[in-house]
């Protein structure tokens, strides 16, 4: 082996030593709740958007998980997101989806409607388990109508891993729901925007209207 080589190889090593310190720093959470059997994570995606629902996610890792790169999915490329999303679903001991449609979210607001899309998630994730998790690590909220010890963490997605893990599985879902929108809804840029409002999403909604995904409540400003 020759010099650069074996430089290669250290940096490598040291890139991989300082990614394992930093998972490390994600299972503070993880370590203070270690006597719990089943600790999930919760976080959700598209609170702000002008089409599609809101989703939620919950996950439950094994204890000795080790998913390098675990992180908030707003601070991930779409490749490295869909690679983790797999390995997620590959490792996690239960994995729940929750969503609100447009349309609920017109009805009850988009606060309550991401309410209700975390409560089905966890639900979900009961019915795959046999049983509830013992505690639920938020990101930021605490939960109404759910009986489970809550931990709201506040910038969770970056400081937990197993917020971090619900956080790429709603991201990845909801934004795999929003290409296929833009298949069946064109015009509106779906794939690329993915419901947000870029400038190019407001004009083509006023130029072609309002669509059965769209969020009425939220583009009264843009659409007469």
């Amino acid at each position: 082996m020759n010099k650069r080589e074996e430089e290669r190889l250290r940096k490598q090593q040291e890139k991989l030593q300082k990614e394992l310190e930093r998972l490390e720093t994600m299972r503070l959470y993880e370590k203070e709740y270690a006597s719990c059997k089943y600790i999930c994570g919760i976080d959700e995606v598209g609170r702000g958007p002008l089409a599609g629902p809101v989703v939620a996610g919950a996950v439950v890792l094994p204890a000795d998980a080790q998913i390098l790169y675990l992180n908030d999915s707003k601070k991930l490329s779409e490749k490295k997101r869909e690679l983790l999303y797999d390995e997620i679903m590959e490792k996690a001991l239960a994995v729940g989806i929750g969503m609100a449609s447009p349309a609920r979210i017109d009805e009850i607001n988009i606060l309550q409607a991401t309410y209700e899309a975390m409560r089905a998630a966890i639900k979900e994730v009961e019915k795959k388990l046999g049983t509830k998790p013992e505690v639920l690590l938020n990101d930021a909220v605490t939960i109404p109508e759910v009986s489970i010890r809550q931990v709201p963490i506040v910038k969770g997605d970056a400081k937990s891993v197993s917020i971090a893990a619900a956080s790429i599985v709603a991201k990845v879902t909801r934004d795999r729901m929003m290409v296929e929108y833009d298949k069946v809804l064109p015009g509106y840029d779906l794939a690329s925007n993915k419901g947000y409002g870029t400038k190019a999403h407001i004009a083509a909604l006023k130029e072609l209207g309002l669509t059965p995904i769209h969020r009425a409540s939220f583009i009264k400003n843009f659409v007469s």
